[in-house]
């Protein structure tokens, strides 16, 4: 890959861990000129493009285009926690800009039904005066059943389209609808006409081929690249992976092969959403005379949608429940899990962990992993692996047999995506920052100028006219908005600092009992520790802890009334100093004042 230089639009280097990004971009909007309430006014005859969430993680994908007093917005996905989010149970996007303009949101354009693009809308729909949705059927089905879970989320106002439909919003927008492949059926791209001209937004996607190389839906994109298209949004996720992907028809076999071969029970985890492959399993469980078990809530419930809209057919007597695992013979078995990320609380790691109530892993038992790890989870898959593997199970990636295609596309496909759509202007997206870099390096060989290459950030505005593309200086809000239990965007920065400090250096609780009168010390204080130190290994530290704080309790003035907050925050001030030269460790100290 020619290794051309690309101009970066936007300043932030790469991907902040939530804390850092939520106090850079509160600090960025407490300036004037990146203020979402001060923005300059935008010329006449320009579109704003704006990336709410995508870019700079996987997942959280949301983008918006504005023109005067209109909106559509593309995806409205969620993204799972990372390190620096303990507790969290997801995060959303942030929609501060469009709240005070919901009433200018005229569609919401839904790509597929995975959680990454459909995560958010029971969390923002509502705020947004619940707009209409276009989707197709499929994905229509999954988010009104997310949407149950919700009681007070109201309810959706769902448009289903299929693919070719031609749609109108508003006085300024027009949608088309084109089909692309991906791992969950009724995937699609969309094509939005604007008086700017005419944007693509690709959506998640694959090029998958039939036996003779012929690519599937590949007329769909030869028509849009016939209509000049101003700019392409284009998923670049696996913009550094060299090559094609690999037809799913070659996974299909290799899958087949295995189930095959194998002699005990067999367990295939992979993601809930991949549907199409979970049909075509169950097609080959059929031929091998295989009862099929569901192990997963999310597993039965995508499962049960596909089949009643006719995506997976079987047999009566295929699909048997996880119950029953005793009364057939182990090599009749099937069980289709979820987990295959090593998610905590999935079904595959209950029966790892021998937790499961009808599952026990034993000897002979063959597991399949038919799915990528997702970056970041490298750590808990192999842990996983290794757990299964000791308990004396067969254990099979895509690392050792073609049982995996990404469902994005890989540098070829996405350059042959660029080249047959012919864009003016390339956006890549749905990725890191040098994921997308490499996406924009694709495009330079596909075609498009190296200065039409635009690399925006979440939060940048893109400001589109018929014969340009600049981005603004302004930004508009994009610091996290994070799921913790019920609770939604009440989970600042403080207390995920907190979070952080009490997982990496644990805390220190003084209890401190004085005299209300006296202000003396009434007993030697109490100390207890949490995941810092062992209190009985480590007596001579904690004398001299005891000691500093009869020292720090002493030198208080007699004559005045006892401050406790005062005492607190000197215990924690001149503690926290000692126990940091003494470790070189900064745990939290929780002072505690009990005046008797």
């Amino acid at each position: 890959m020619p290794q051309k230089t690309l101009t970066r639009t936007t300043r932030r280097p790469r991907p902040l861990p939530a804390a850092r990004q939520a106090n850079r971009v509160k600090k960025a909007i407490t300036k004037p000129t990146k203020s979402a309430s001060a923005q300059k006014a935008v010329p006449a005859d320009t579109l704003k493009l704006v990336p709410l969430g995508g870019l700079e993680e996987i997942g959280r994908n949301m983008s918006f285009l504005e023109y005067e007093d209109e909106i559509v917005i593309i995806d409205m996905g969620l993204q799972f926690p990372e390190e620096d989010t303990p507790g969290i149970d997801y995060i959303i996007p942030n929609i501060a800009y469009l709240q005070p303009k919901k009433d200018n949101v005229k569609a919401v354009v839904i790509t597929h039904g995975h959680y990454d693009h459909i995560g958010a809308v029971p969390h923002l729909i509502g705020k947004l005066g619940n707009p209409p949705i276009y989707t197709l059927p499929l994905t229509k089905a999954i988010l009104e059943k997310r949407q149950e879970e919700f009681m007070n989320a109201p309810k959706l106002n769902i448009v289903t389209v299929k693919y070719g439909d031609k749609v109108k919003v508003g006085k300024h927008f027009e949608l088309e609808f084109f089909g692309v492949e991906h791992t969950i059926p009724e995937s699609m791209g969309v094509l939005i006409k604007t008086p700017v001209g005419n944007i693509v937004h690709s959506g998640d996607f694959r090029f998958d081929r039939d036996a003779n190389g012929n690519i599937y839906r590949f007329d769909e994109l030869q028509r849009v690249g016939k209509m000049d298209i101003h700019t392409l949004i284009v998923d670049a996720t696996n913009a550094l992976e060299e090559g094609y992907g690999i037809p799913e028809t070659e996974v299909m076999k290799n899958l087949e092969e295995l189930l095959r071969k194998a002699k005990g029970r067999i367990v295939l985890a992979t993601f809930s959403s991949m549907l199409t492959r979970i049909g075509e399993i169950i097609k080959i469980a059929e031929k091998l005379g295989k009862v099929v078990m569901l192990n997963g809530r999310s597993m039965r419930e995508n499962v049960e949608i596909a089949k009643r809209l006719g995506y997976i057919k079987a047999k009566k007597d295929t699909f048997v429940p996880v119950q029953e695992v005793s009364k057939y013979k182990d090599d009749k078995i099937l069980v289709i899990s979820t987990g295959a990320q090593g998610e905590p609380t999935a079904g595959l790691m209950r029966i790892a962990n021998g937790e499961h109530r009808h599952i026990q892993i034993k000897h002979g038992d063959t597991f399949i992993f038919s799915s990528s790890v997702i970056p970041g989870n490298e750590r808990s898959v192999q842990a996983l692996t290794d757990n299964i593997a000791r308990q004396g199970a067969l254990v099979y990636n895509s690392k050792l047999l073609d049982i995996h295609s990404s469902g994005h596309a890989l540098a070829g496909d996405i350059k042959l995506f660029i080249k047959t759509v012919k864009p003016r202007y390339l956006m890549p997206q749905h990725a890191y920052y040098y994921f997308r870099y490499a996406g924009g390096q694709l495009g330079i060989e596909a075609g498009v100028s190296e200065k039409n290459i635009r690399l925006l950030d979440n939060g940048s505005v893109g400001l589109l006219t018929k014969d340009d593309f600049k981005v603004s200086e302004e930004t508009v809000p994009v610091y996290y908005v994070m799921v913790d239990g019920l609770g939604v965007g009440d989970v600042e920065e403080v207390v995920l600092r907190d979070r952080l400090t009490l997982a990496q250096e644990g805390m220190i609780v003084i209890i401190t009992t004085l005299d209300r009168k006296s202000g003396k010390l009434v007993k030697n204080p109490d100390i207890i520790s949490r995941g810092f130190i062992y209190l009985r290994e480590s007596q001579e530290l904690l004398n001299e802890i005891r000691g500093r704080i009869r020292s720090i309790i002493s030198r208080i003035p007699r004559h005045q009334p006892l401050d406790s907050d005062y005492l607190k925050s000197l215990l924690r001030d001149q503690i926290g100093q000692f126990v940091y030269r003494e470790t070189n460790r900064r745990p939290m100290i929780l002072p505690v004042i009990i005046e008797i």
